[in-house]
């Protein structure tokens, strides 16, 4: 018996691992976040319990997977993506290690290159970024100076609501206003929406979006628009020119 935490992957219920949907198969406690999709809590067996975990503040979380599994239960905390990436599953674990409750981390597929790549932006690119920066986005935690000397691509999660204050904030530590950029919403969805624009440009489209939304910052993001590119229009330029 054991508690598992196990990353949900990104969205598209059909991108969490093979380990994780037969944990979740088997079950007798679920606990999870409000962003997993809710084929995968369909997924867990009748018998088992269910917790949705809007409503209780961390503390309180870690006090239910600790009970839970001192009961001798199998416990599941599906959480979205991957629990170590701006998950709280380092916390989570150490208040079950803290409690001598045996647990197992089962690794999710992260937003961090899945939400990106699902609308043809690669984090990194041989010539073009060779390293990938993640932030969450609380702007009273960030060193815009920092950041903005940061080569590679800047991916900052929970963006949505704070997007003025980060092209603010990285514009006026010299990053260049021109710097290719965009907000992904409900990234690997049906759903899904992207906006691409020059950092300068991008608060304005804040306002046609709902969360979960990432924010994506670099040059990499140019890569877009040929990567996603229709087939009509490969067929178009491979055409034979008249005569």
């Amino acid at each position: 018996m054991s508690v598992y935490l196990v990353g949900a992957g990104p969205g598209d219920p059909g991108l969490i691992t093979a380990r994780g949907l037969e944990l979740i198969r088997s079950t007798d406690v679920l606990v999870y976040d409000r962003l997993v999709a809710p084929e995968l809590v369909d997924e867990s067996p009748e018998s088992a319990l269910r917790i949705d975990r809007r409503g209780l503040n961390q503390n309180e979380i870690n006090e239910l997977l600790i009970a839970y599994g001192r009961a001798g239960l199998d416990v599941v905390r599906l959480k979205g993506g991957d629990p170590f990436v701006f998950g709280r599953g380092g916390e989570e674990a150490l208040a079950l290690a803290e409690a001598c409750v045996a647990f197992e981390v089962v690794p999710g597929v992260s937003a961090l290159a899945a939400v990106p790549g699902a609308v043809g932006i690669p984090v990194t690119h041989r010539g073009i970024a060779s390293q990938v920066t993640a932030v969450t986005a609380h702007t009273n935690e960030l060193d815009f100076d920092w950041l903005a000397r940061a080569p590679g691509t800047l991916v900052f999660f929970m963006g949505l609501a704070n997007t003025e204050a980060l092209v603010d904030g990285l514009i006026a530590s010299g990053k260049d206003p021109l710097t290719p950029a965009a907000i992904i919403s409900r990234g690997t969805l049906p759903n899904q929406a992207v906006v691409e624009a020059p950092l300068v440009e991008l608060t304005p489209a804040v306002n046609e979006f709902d969360p979960p939304a990432l924010v994506v910052i670099g040059e990499t993001v140019r890569l877009m628009g040929r990567l996603m590119a229709s087939p009509s229009t490969c067929l178009q330029s491979a055409e034979p020119s008249p005569g």
